[in-house]
């Protein structure tokens, strides 16, 4: 990887990137992570998660390929919980799993400033540039997360939970976070099913807030219903997990009114996971 860096505030303090070496490194990950490793390609990384048995996410992550290795740009508070989980399911495999503290990861919202090796965000285009670099110059988190959120792009644990969510509920499909024709993984016999025959009732989305929250979690319609979680929130924008039959009316998250602002890349009304 070019390890070059532009002069303007691009590194993303809060990720950390884990490498993957040794023979038969996609095989590997193919058995494990929700999409197919045979799309990763240079300067084409992937959305993925690991799964728990029953389809609900443990981690989620963008896999870029380094040669023969596999590099993983993952949340830096949980990079050694990641690596302690993959490394179960090394078993006697020829391969080392470690961070990388040689790397960081960078993020551009603008072309001219990204990196020589930088990529569109795999979820979403207009989420921006982003590469592996030195981690090296100022931290961009505050506007990566304040852009992220306004475009409703779930990240990371507080968002997403661990062993809370279903895959498909974080907008996997819509957000090119999993593939149905690669095979068998973990997780995979009941992301499948819920794909093929069921709705999805609940779905993480972004909300807009007209004050602080604090540390309110619950949202209610304005009939008191329990509508779902207000997961996080950055100045006047939320991540919430919703009923999606209550997402559409006026919520609150105690005395904090808030409404659902449906990302322009997802549909209306596309509570079943066939849509998209």
């Amino acid at each position: 990887m070019n390890q070059t860096t532009p002069s303007v505030a691009t590194r993303l303090a809060n990720r950390a990137v884990v490498r993957i070496a040794g023979e038969g490194v996609r095989d590997f990950l193919q058995g494990l992570v929700t999409n197919d490793m045979n799309a990763l390609a240079a300067g084409r990384p992937l959305w993925a998660a690991l799964l728990s048995a029953q389809g609900k996410v443990l981690f989620d992550f963008i896999l870029w390929a380094d040669g023969a290795d596999v590099l993983i740009d993952c949340e830096a508070d949980r990079a050694q919980d990641l690596v302690r989980r993959l490394t179960l399911y090394r078993l006697r495999r020829p391969i080392t799993l470690a961070v990388d503290d040689a790397l960081g990861v960078h993020w551009a919202a603008q072309e001219t400033d990204a990196g020589d090796n930088a990529a569109d965000d795999p979820r979403l285009a207009t989420l921006g540039r982003r590469w592996i670099g030195a981690p090296q110059g100022d931290a961009a988190d505050g506007a990566y997360h304040a852009r992220r959120m306004a475009l409703g792009v779930p990240e990371g644990a507080a968002e997403l939970g661990v062993d809370k969510t279903l895959w498909l509920e974080a907008d996997a499909v819509e957000l090119n976070g999993v593939s149905f024709t690669k095979g068998c993984y973990v997780g995979q016999e009941n992301t499948a099913r819920m794909h093929h025959r069921d709705k999805l009732r609940r779905r993480l989305l972004p909300v807009t807030l007209d004050g602080d929250p604090g540390d309110a979690g619950e949202l209610r319609t304005a009939d008191g219903k329990a509508a779902g979680e207000l997961r996080a929130h950055i100045g006047g924008r939320g991540m919430a997990w919703l009923r999606m039959e209550l997402a559409d009316g006026p919520l609150s998250a105690g005395d904090t009114q808030a409404r659902v602002a449906w990302p322009a890349w997802l549909e209306r009304g596309s509570e079943s996971t066939d849509a998209g």
